[in-house]
């Protein structure tokens, strides 16, 4: 679990106390943010998948459609998108990287599904961030490495990536930092109005150095204002400007798409440090970069830290938390350990192995290439899965059984979920994605501790639920149908049986004139008619009637009073 920590009062960097060891620095910083967003239904909405909406927008949108190593250029395609493709399953891989051209060159056409199932929008501008931690802190430059959003065919949900790096960090700098990086926007304010448990300032700045977008973390009343009003929080200013022209659902202003949070504001992240020696690390560090908790108090001489939570609370956390398949002397990557709490995935090593630095076959390429796809792939289930959770509930808010058009919409809803719900289960729910050690061990951690089999089973039992109330509603009309015309057919059949009987007319009105022919058809047709509507009006009391009739236990005078109360008055 991935929790808001204390709010510490702490220097981000204290002077050493003689005796004590060597601070630590982090070599080379890199963070991961993915931010999980539910797209919602547009003012005008064409039915157009959201991606070609964003196609759309125009020049005045920063984003454009990545053509990446997978669906451009064959010549770009290098060893480390190779070594990223093999990692997954077969059936993961179709999910990530589509067919490709075999499928888009055959007889079914260009189809969204089996060519693109997942479509990658990068934006440019944005080369740099400048954050303040705290009130009085010196500002932070972090190179942005690239900003991405990735859609997905057949589901509204949307993840904005941004990953950022870094070098000669402090070590409770750089905990500072994965701590107050990614707030979608403050979670309180202290005493002095000052933003906590997120940067006091950011700033996204272009490659001369211009300010692009900047936070408002600290207008305390123009947040309080619109919860307010909305009834849902405000997005920080930098955060909603690094989406546009996607806007939040509550906006007035006319965007491309439009989002809503759907998860908790603290985005995703993944981590990766490259240190001097992992092994100085005190167990509290490893606690705090592990639980994202930020940086805690100075440590002693024995290089022991100060805890985040209580002993007790932490016996478990190497079992629970710790991957430790690496963390030896030896190897190509010696002292090496992952650290999963589903929120977050944290990778610590050497800065001297060549293998953990290697961006193309080393830790750094896996951690960018398939480990993303990892983290990605856990945290999309889970958002499509709260997607169509919120999706019940919204239709169940607009329901008003007393309108014959909400409750028509209702089970076009609930159909439509519950469709949607199938398609997702079978092209994008799978329990494993690979069979390399690492790597499915790493995705079974994150489901663990996402809680995802347990919120499927949740989602999928509401939606059968629903389904299962709309199927018994349809029956029960059905066999409401079949009781008012077999109550119809049967009273009919007696006025059919005395008219018909040895096919006599009792009015010879066969040589008649014409107009007297045409005044007896329309006079028993309208009788007809009216005695027919009147049956099927009285068809639920005289079911009743004929259910007492045929029961050989009810006296004669029982059943007289059940045919009497079809024309009385209707008890409550």
């Amino acid at each position: 679990m991935l929790d808001d920590g204390p709010v510490h009062d702490s220097r981000l960097a204290t002077a050493p106390t003689a005796g004590a060891p060597e601070p630590v620095t982090v070599r080379h910083l890199r963070q991961v943010l993915l931010w999980p967003l539910r797209l919602m239904p547009g003012r005008r909405d064409d039915g157009q998948p959201p991606w070609q909406r964003l196609r759309e927008a125009g020049p005045a949108s920063p984003w454009r459609e990545q053509v990446d190593e997978y669906t451009g250029d064959p010549k770009q395609f290098h060893e480390r998108h190779y070594n990223e493709f093999v990692t997954f399953l077969p059936y993961v891989q179709r999910f990530l990287y589509g067919e490709g051209r075999v499928a888009r060159d055959s007889d079914e056409g260009d189809d969204e599904y089996h060519g693109a199932p997942m479509r990658v929008f990068r934006r440019r501008d944005v080369a740099r961030a400048r954050v303040w931690p705290r009130a009085g802190a010196q500002p932070v430059e972090l190179r942005v490495v690239h900003v991405d959003l990735y859609f997905f065919f057949d589901v509204d949900v949307v993840l904005l990536n941004v990953e950022l790096e870094a070098d000669a960090l402090s070590l409770p700098l750089a905990q500072e930092l994965l701590y107050r990086t990614g707030r979608a926007y403050p979670p309180g304010w202290d005493a002095a109005g000052r933003p906590q448990h997120c940067h006091f300032a950011a700033e996204w700045l272009a490659a001369d150095g211009r300010v692009l977008a900047q936070s408002d973390a600290q207008a305390r009343e123009v947040y309080l204002a619109h919860v307010a009003e909305h009834r849902a929080p405000r997005i920080a200013a930098h955060w909603a400007w690094l989406l546009e022209p996607l806007v939040p659902d509550h906006s007035a202003v006319e965007g491309a798409l439009r989002y809503r949070q759907i998860e908790y504001y603290r985005m995703p992240m993944m981590a990766y440090l490259a240190l001097d020696d992992p092994r100085a690390l005190s167990r509290a560090d490893f606690v705090r970069l592990g639980l994202v908790t930020g940086a805690g108090g100075a440590q002693g001489a024995d290089g022991a830290g100060e805890l985040p939570y209580s002993e007790r609370h932490l016996a478990d956390f190497e079992a629970r938390h710790c991957y430790d398949r690496f963390w030896s002397t030896t190897g190509a990557a010696p002292d090496t350990r992952y650290l999963c709490s589903g929120h977050a995935l944290v990778v610590v090593g050497r800065a001297d192995a060549a293998f953990f630095r290697c961006g193309d076959r080393g830790v750094l390429a896996q951690f960018r290439h398939p480990h993303f796809m990892i983290f990605l792939i856990a945290h999309f289930q889970k958002a499509a899965l709260l997607m169509f959770s919120d999706r019940l509930v919204a239709a169940l808010k607009r329901l008003n059984v007393r309108n014959p058009s909400s409750v028509k919409r209702f089970k076009r809803e609930i159909r439509a979920c519950f469709e949607g719900f199938l398609r997702f289960t079978h092209r994008y729910w799978f329990h494993q994605v690979a069979e390399q050690a690492q790597a499915r061990a790493l995705f079974e951690l994150t489901a663990r501790h996402l809680g995802l089999d347990a919120l499927y089973a949740d989602v999928k039992e509401r939606i059968a639920d629903m389904n299962a109330y709309l199927d018994a509603d349809s029956l029960r009309r059905q066999a409401n149908t079949v009781v008012r015309l077999t109550v119809v057919t049967m009273f009919g059949l007696i006025g059919t049986v005395t008219t018909g009987f040895l096919g006599m007319n009792l009015l010879a009105e066969a040589d008649a004139p014409m107009w007297r022919r045409i005044a007896w058809f329309g006079g028993v047709f309208a009788l007809t008619t009216w005695l027919t509507l009147y049956t099927i009006a009285k068809s639920k009391r005289l079911s009743d009637f004929l259910d007492v009739l045929s029961d050989e236990r009810m006296s004669p005078w029982r059943k007289a009073r059940v045919l009497f109360a079809v024309w009385g008055r209707e008890k409550d």
